[in-house]
């Protein structure tokens, strides 16, 4: 007999109307993350993708994903909790164990990794419409809480219509839609498509809760992306990790868009120390790393000692590390010029749409992969998934560009380094 549930709208209401979203991450958006993403202004929070299988049957790995305090009423809401599962039955068996502490359970449908294609879940369930209907129904058919599911696109926009409308047709409340194919992953992501979004968008129902994912690096590129894709709330992963105040908006403060290394990783590394279980402990020096991704670029001596130390450790040997990159932000904020090295400058109009800026290496900042000077997060690498691409010469010379613009980039801030040890 299926449940009575909120219709997806008035669920959207009673959860606050989130407009920014911290993304589902394998081992990235444990407890202490989400803590400290909302005090950066994320208004709703999905945890890491567990395994519905071992969540359900593995009490120690239970254990370790979850504690007491995963999804608090005070703390940690509103929340909504993601599986992978190729199985309806330990899917929602899975789901079932945490229907009173979330707002939703959310079946994983985007994950590109290997590791998804060998256990048939993610990303690769898009080959399998019928079980994807299957496992969708089953938990909207049995769970108290609302379901919900978050996919990728196909290069082909009307594939990718029918296949948001049958993910919707099986129960999902929301839908949260990755402008990326299953293909756009590491050294080839490319820029996420938001035209085909909107094309979603408008040919989806009018009340539907629909979530945009990617491309947002900046701040403001929340709006942007609002804006062109007419999404109600936009869901950032890798953003947010290297950025918690990407999901800052309230004001134009730099402290809070751009948080200085030395007291985002203090910041954080308290509330790891106030989290039980273990996820959060064995997140922390992934995340020391992509908060530091920059400083640790100029100051590469503290790598291999972040490396060498075990998430096992004590914290008085992760708080010496602290310590350390606070001596350091320390000693470049003495500089008699540091009001005019603390600046951010932000660059020309891209063929993306937004502006790469130049940030001071101790803030916390977007991390770009770069293949041959070319920035592979904004580049346009599906001329199939794009209507309106930019030809592949405009599409070069904009590469060109982009490359002599890193260039003068990094001799500013091989600059700014000089100064600092010349102060």
């Amino acid at each position: 007999m299926t449940v009575k549930k909120l219709d997806g709208k008035s669920l959207y209401t009673s959860i606050g109307d989130p407009k920014k979203i911290v993304a589902p991450m394998v081992d990235q958006s444990e407890l202490a993350w989400r803590i400290l993403s909302r005090r950066y202004g994320a208004d709703l929070c999905y945890t890491p993708m567990f395994h519905a299988r071992l969540f359900a049957t593995d009490e120690k790995y239970r254990q370790n994903m979850w504690s007491e305090l995963d999804g608090d009423k005070e703390l940690d809401r509103p929340l909504i909790v993601q599986f992978c599962a190729n199985d309806p039955d330990y899917l929602l068996k899975a789901a079932q164990l945490v229907e009173d502490k979330c707002d939703a359970v959310d079946l994983n449908l985007g994950c590109p990794q290997g590791i998804a294609k060998k256990g048939k879940y993610g990303a690769f369930l898009m080959d399998d419409w019928t079980l994807i209907h299957k496992l969708i129904r089953t938990l909207h058919d049995n769970l108290k809480c609302a379901v919900t599911a978050k996919i990728r696109i196909y290069d082909d926009w009307e594939k990718s219509l029918q296949y948001a409308r049958m993910v919707l047709d099986a129960g999902a409340q929301f839908i949260t839609i990755h402008g990326r194919t299953r293909e756009m992953k590491g050294q080839v992501t490319g820029l996420a498509n938001w035209k085909i979004l909107k094309y979603l968008r408008e040919n989806l129902p009018e009340d539907q809760v629909f979530f945009s994912n990617g491309n947002i690096l900046y701040p403001e590129d929340i709006e942007r992306c609002k804006s062109v894709t007419e999404c109600d709330g936009v869901m950032s992963a890798e953003g947010n990790l290297y950025n918690p105040g990407t999901f800052w908006t309230e004001s134009d403060d730099k402290e809070k868009q751009y948080p200085r290394v030395d007291k985002i990783i203090r910041e954080y590394f308290e509330i790891v120390k106030t989290c039980p279980g273990s996820a959060s402990r064995h997140a922390m020096k992934a995340h020391f790393f992509k908060l530091l991704h920059a400083f640790l670029e100029v100051r590469r001596e503290l790598r291999p000692v972040i490396g060498k130390t075990s998430v096992h450790a004590n914290f008085e040997d992760w708080e010496s590390i602290v310590v350390k990159v606070e001596d350091i932000v320390a000693d470049i904020y003495k500089s008699e010029n540091i009001d005019e090295l603390d600046v951010i400058e932000t660059g020309k109009l891209e063929y993306w749409g937004g502006s790469y800026k130049t940030i001071p290496y101790w803030r916390c900042q977007p991390y770009f992969r770069t293949v041959n000077g070319v920035k592979q997060n904004t580049q346009i690498l599906s001329i199939a998934a794009d209507k309106e691409t930019k030809s592949a010469v405009d599409t070069d010379v904009s590469s060109s560009k982009r490359k002599a613009d890193d260039d003068l980039a990094s001799e500013k801030v091989k600059a700014k380094d000089s100064r600092d040890a010349t102060n």
